[in-house]
């Protein structure tokens, strides 16, 4: 026990050292199993006995030693680092309740032969860590979740490597230096530039590389479309860590399909072993039998040079209160962190999650990075002291050299106008808001050369698409493509003619991003056309989507140009101003601060709330394809594995209640496991309309 205790402290206090926490680290470390040291523990090991709590008595005995906040900071770690931080609760809380407050109110077995043999005292911190409390109760709730992090992820590397009779240090990949070397050498092909498209890109790449000297804290990124900003992004993170003694890079992206363009892109120059894609869809083993890999090792805890990960599992962990999700958290510190598309940021958790990018950048030595075409006027929302930088030297020079699109109203089209107009021309992309006018508008097109795009049709079949759709577009045959909004989610497309059912103004210029996205054809002749569609369409447009609707509206008629920066600015300054309530839906930040005063955070509550994907929506395996149909029988059987729910994405649908009523009434769909079912009459799913339904009651909501 004594050695396990120190070994875990020792670890847990390298960890804090970013966030200068060593001394309370290196103290929960050695307190946190404490009541191991009772009879009731070596009678459960010994004689296989029943569970016994043994996170309380260090808890308790940290509160008895210090009688301070700083003590009830490192309590919530110990008492929850096995089943997660909880919530703090009020001083009437007897000892059965399952708060901070019940805990140390609660009787536990005789653990006195561990107070003898660890002389507590000594290792109580005499100096508390350095925070600039920039947010009272958050900032405070904040760095106890990263010691919390500190403290779980030592306690599975220890036990892990006395398991394994080996050390406990499991690092992937290459030191930072090295991939500085290799991406020099990559980038060194692009000088010197051979025509103003490459002049221009090198002189984003130069700002990179300036700005990569300042000092650590907040930039801004805005590169238009075509600017070469992953490439660019990549180069100031590596070089700023490098010159700042920052750890690793973080790339934080809102959607998978952008994630897996710039995972190649960036395991082509850096080497697969120095990258790391973590997100719902990856799988690190081909079969369940197959040997743990190194990636999978580091998905655990992020311990390796280049993590590339999504909104949802980054926030999401930032706010969780499980120690499987926070054993990462410390080593986000001392990292660099880039906010790809950062307009996307989640707007219902827009407040919370400025607020965690300041903690970062404040209290645990991040740089953090937010980079887009499109930026989401966010300074007001950042105190004074942690304002974005911006990298690019003229961004308006920028946009003009960039610009390969012009924005164009049209008015109001029924789909019989939509469609006849698409007939018109022979490459042609239209985008839609609902998946049901994606059906129509699709049906109502030639065959030859016609795709549809949404959710309806399962991941790996949309890849199947996409590479058709692309290959045509290539060889210059017809294509024409309705989709849903899903494709301006980075989808690398390049069409001659986009059109676009009115939107947020951001949603907007990301359809323009799939219009001339080359640069290849003259500006005037590469039109996104902003239409409106019919009645029956917008009566039920969600308020989520009506807003930013109405607000371009609004930028549309006192704005020439609306792909402008300044349009851009004014769009979303307004859209915040409106929505202000609605961007901490949760009132998360007013919940930290409700327990400031006397250090009783809801941990618990806030991360059974913080989802910020949230849809009622369940899982459907489509198994037409070999691998989904040998899924479907191991998972039938009862052969569930992390590995095969992750493969079983790749071939799933998610759709809302009406949808799942009407195919599960009609006898349609198999339970596998809570929140995921089996199609089990394939001819309920179409290759070109994806899921559908040909019930009386499915047909009114699948047409």
């Amino acid at each position: 026990m004594s050695e396990h205790l120190h070994n875990v402290a020792r670890l847990a206090a390298g960890f804090a050292a970013p966030l200068g926490a060593e001394e309370c680290a290196f103290c929960c470390g050695i307190l946190h199993d404490l009541g191991k040291y009772s009879e009731a523990f070596r009678h459960r090991i010994l004689d296989n006995g029943p569970r016994v709590d043994h996170s309380t008595a260090g808890a308790q005995t940290l509160c008895d030693e210090m009688k301070n906040g700083l003590a009830r900071l490192m309590a919530y770690c110990i008492a929850g680092h096995h089943s997660g931080l909880p919530d703090g609760g009020t001083a009437s809380d007897t000892a059965a309740a399952p708060t901070l407050m019940g805990r140390l109110k609660k009787a536990v077995p005789d653990y006195s032969d561990g107070l003898q043999e660890l002389s507590i005292p000594p290792v109580l911190p005499k100096n508390p860590p350095p925070l600039s409390v920039v947010n009272g109760g958050f900032t405070m709730a904040f760095f106890t979740r990263m010691l919390y992090s500190c403290l779980v992820d030592a306690d599975f590397l220890d036990t892990e490597a006395f398991m394994a009779d080996r050390p406990p240090q499991r690092e992937m990949g290459e030191p930072l230096p090295d991939l500085w070397q290799k991406l020099s050498q990559h980038l060194q092909t692009f000088y010197p530039p051979k025509n103003p498209l490459n002049q221009k890109r090198c002189g984003i790449l130069d700002d990179c590389q300036r700005a990569a000297e300042e000092a650590p804290g907040l930039f801004s990124l805005t590169v238009p479309t075509g600017g070469g900003k992953t490439l660019s992004s990549l180069a100031f993170a590596l070089k700023h860590a490098i010159k700042h003694g920052l750890q690793r890079v973080v790339y934080v992206i809102p959607y998978t399909s952008i994630i897996e363009q710039t995972a190649q892109v960036f395991r082509d120059i850096l080497g697969d072993e120095n990258v790391l894609e973590h997100h719902s869809n990856v799988c690190f083993r081909q079969e369940e039998e197959d040997e743990v890999t190194a990636a999978e090792l580091a998905s655990e805890n992020w311990d390796a040079p280049v993590v590339i990960t999504t909104n949802v599992q980054f926030f999401e962990s930032l706010f969780s209160n499980r120690s499987s999700r926070c054993r990462k958290l410390h080593n986000i510190a001392r990292s660099v962190i880039i906010f790809d598309e950062a307009q996307m940021l989640p707007r219902d958790y827009l407040l919370p999650c400025v607020g965690a990018i300041t903690e970062l950048c404040v209290n645990c030595g991040c740089t953090a990075v937010l980079c887009t075409a499109t930026q989401p006027a966010l300074d007001p929302f950042f105190p004074a002291s942690c304002r974005p930088r911006e990298i690019c030297q003229n961004t308006d020079a920028l946009y003009q050299f960039f610009r390969r699109t012009q924005l164009l109203s049209i008015g109001e089209r029924t789909d019989a106008q939509l469609a006849a107009e698409l007939t018109e021309t022979p490459q042609v992309l239209c985008i839609v808001n609902s998946r049901v006018q994606a059906q129509t508008l699709y049906q109502l097109l030639p065959p030859e050369g016609r795709f549809h795009l949404s959710t309806l049709l399962y991941p790996s079949h949309r890849k199947r698409i996409l590479k058709a759709i692309r290959n045509r577009l290539k060889d210059g045959l017809s294509c024409r493509v309705v989709s849903t909004s899903l494709i301006e989610a980075g989808v690398d497309v390049d069409f001659p003619l986009v059109y676009r059912s009115e939107a947020g103004l951001d949603s907007d210029i990301q359809a323009a991003g799939r219009c001339n996205r080359e640069g290849k054809r003259p500006l005037e002749e590469s039109l996104v056309k902003l239409f409106i569609p019919e009645e029956r369409y917008r009566k039920h447009l969600p308020s989520a989507l009506r807003t930013p609707l109405e607000v371009a509206r609004l930028v549309a008629a006192r704005q020439e140009d609306l792909a402008s920066p300044q349009a851009i600015h004014d769009y979303f300054s307004q859209l915040f101003y409106l929505q202000r309530p609605m961007l901490d839906r949760k009132e998360i930040l007013p919940s930290f601060e409700r327990g400031a005063r006397n250090l009783l955070f809801p941990f618990a509550q806030i991360a059974a709330e913080f989802h910020l994907i949230e849809s009622p929506t369940q899982t459907v395996l489509i198994p037409l394809e070999e691998e989904a149909a040998q899924l479907s029988e191991d998972l039938q059987l009862g052969f569930f594995s992390r590995e095969r729910l992750r493969k079983a994405g790749l071939y799933s649908v998610n759709i809302y209640q009406n949808q799942f009523r009407a195919l599960w009434d009609s006898g349609r769909l198999e339970q596998l496991t809570e929140g995921l079912y089996l199609l089990n009459d394939l001819d309920c799913y179409s290759e070109e309309m994806g899921l559908t339904a040909n019930v009386e009651a499915g047909d009114a909501l699948f047409a």
